[in-house]
C-alpha cells in the first residue's frame, strides 16, 4: 500500500537563506464564517481563538509579550537561556521544530545552543513566518532555517521526515485548550513523533490572581486591541459591520477551572450579520462572547499527561 505523500497540498517558497512550505489546501472560503456561526449559536457564546492570529493579530500578540505585566515571556526566556545547553545535550537531535513560532524570540536561546543544526518554524501566519525566518537566517548564518505555514494538524505528517527532532511548544499555548482538547492534542503529537524524538512544552503554573489578571489586562491596551482585532477581522472578511466601539475587553481568573477567561462584552446591543450565509445574531447589552482561555497548571497535573 502506497504511503500518502505528506507534502501533498504544499508548495515551496525559496527565499534568501531559508525555505517555506506553504499549505495550499487552505481552509474553505466560508470556514471562518461557519466557525463564527457555530460559536454564536451556542450558549454561552464563543469564538475560536485560532482566528485571533491573522497577520495583524500576530503583530499585536508580539507587543503583548513585551509588556511588563506579561511575565510569561521573560520568565520562559530566562529558563530557556539557563537550560539551553542541557536541553541540547539531553536531546541530541539535530533538528528543532517549533509549533506556533511567532517571532521566534525566546527560541533564539535554544538556537544558539544548536550550532550547525536545523530549525523548522510552524505558524499559521505566513506574513509573520516570512519575517521571522528572514531575521533568523541573517542572524544565525550557520543555521538551516525552514518554515511551515500551516495548522499544526497539517504540519504533523511532515515531522517524520525531519526525525530525530525536538518538538517545542512554548508560551503556555497549550493552555488555550480545554482538558479534552489537550488530551487529543497530545495524542496527535505522540502519533506524529518517532521513538527518538523529544517534546518540550511550556506551561504556566497556578499563581496569585492579581499577577494572572494583570498579564491579560496590560495598561498599554494591547490585550484589548488583540480582542478587538478579532471583530475587526470579522468586519473586514465577513462583512459583519460591528461597532468596534461597543466592544469591551474582559479578562478574569476563573478559580474553579484554573484558567483565565477572555471575552468581549458588548456595551450596547448589537446585531451580528453574516450576509454570505444569511445568518443574523442579536446580542444584548452586557452580553459576553468568549474569545480565548488560558489554563494554568499544577506540575503534577501536567506530568500525568506525559
Amino acid at each position: 500500500m502506497t504511503r500518502p505523500d505528506p507534502t501533498d497540498g504544499f508548495h515551496r517558497e525559496r527565499h534568501r537563506g531559508f525555505e517555506l512550505d506553504v499549505d495550499a489546501l487552505e481552509e474553505p472560503a466560508d470556514g471562518f464564517a461557519q466557525s463564527v456561526v457555530r460559536g454564536l449559536s451556542d450558549h454561552p457564546r464563543w469564538l475560536h481563538c485560532r482566528y485571533l492570529y491573522d497577520d495583524r493579530g500576530s503583530e499585536i500578540f508580539e507587543r503583548i509579550c513585551e509588556q511588563p505585566e506579561y511575565y510569561q515571556t521573560r520568565t520562559e526566556a530566562a529558563l530557556l537561556a539557563e537550560h539551553a545547553r542541557e536541553i541540547r545535550r539531553t536531546a541530541g537531535a539535530p533538528t528543532l521544530v517549533e509549533l506556533g513560532s511567532g517571532s521566534s524570540g525566546k527560541t533564539r536561546h535554544l538556537l544558539r545552543a544548536w550550532p550547525g543544526g536545523r530549525y523548522v518554524a510552524v505558524d499559521i501566519s505566513l506574513g509573520m513566518l516570512r519575517q521571522s525566518c528572514a531575521a533568523l537566517a541573517a542572524e544565525l548564518p550557520g543555521l538551516e532555517v525552514r518554515g511551515i505555514a500551516a495548522s499544526y494538524e497539517r504540519a504533523f505528517p511532515l515531522l517524520r521526515d525531519l526525525s530525530p527532532l525536538v518538538l517545542i511548544f512554548l508560551g503556555s499555548t497549550i493552555g488555550n485548550l480545554n482538558p479534552q482538547e489537550t488530551a487529543d492534542f497530545l495524542d496527535r503529537v505522540s502519533a506524529a513523533l518517532s521513538p527518538d524524538d523529544h517534546f518540550l512544552v511550556g506551561i504556566d503554573l497556578v499563581k496569585d490572581v492579581r499577577t494572572l489578571e494583570a498579564a491579560y489586562n496590560d495598561r498599554a491596551g494591547w490585550s484589548e486591541a488583540f480582542t478587538k482585532n478579532l471583530f475587526a477581522r470579522m468586519n473586514r472578511e465577513l462583512g459583519t459591520r460591528l461597532d468596534l466601539g461597543a466592544i469591551e475587553h474582559v479578562a478574569y481568573y476563573n478559580d474553579q477551572l484554573d484558567r483565565i477567561e477572555i471575552s468581549a462584552r458588548f456595551a450596547r446591543a448589537q446585531v451580528i450579520e453574516l450576509p454570505d450565509l444569511g445568518r443574523r445574531f442579536r446580542l444584548a447589552r452586557g452580553e459576553m462572547v468568549l474569545t480565548e482561555i488560558s489554563r494554568k497548571f499544577q506540575v503534577d497535573e501536567m506530568a500525568a499527561n506525559a
